[in-house]
């Protein structure tokens, strides 16, 4: 008869688990989970759906999402901040464009599980 305490055996199957889980690690979430956080506006979510399919001027953004242009710029700073995003001056226009490829893999999600117009 196994003498062992249910928490002894839990505790040694999370330890022979783990050794076989990939888990990234919790600094590394953490950095991800504010990525999403910011990700997670409507606006902000339509400003990358547009993006990866090219570039745009903040006004362009702006009438697309229906917002005022200083409203369209504070969503643009806060995921350039991020690193999602980035933009190219012209001139005395800046275009904004996806500065991080996996964003493309996120709204395919978005997307698949809530629709596109």
């Amino acid at each position: 008869m196994d003498m062992s305490k249910p928490s002894d055996i839990f505790n040694s199957d999370m330890a022979t688990r783990s050794k076989t889980l990939r888990l990234t690690s919790l600094e590394a979430l953490g950095q991800a989970a504010e990525c999403l956080r910011t990700l997670a506006h409507p606006h902000r979510l339509r400003i990358v759906q547009m993006l990866l399919q090219g570039r745009f001027t903040v006004g362009e953004l702006a009438e697309a999402c229906e917002l005022p242009s200083a409203m369209a710029s504070e969503h643009l700073r806060l995921m350039q901040r991020c690193g999602l995003l980035g933009s190219e001056k012209e001139g005395r226009r800046v275009y904004y464009t996806v500065a991080e490829p996996h964003l493309a893999s996120i709204l395919k999600c978005v997307e698949g599980r809530f629709g596109s117009e």
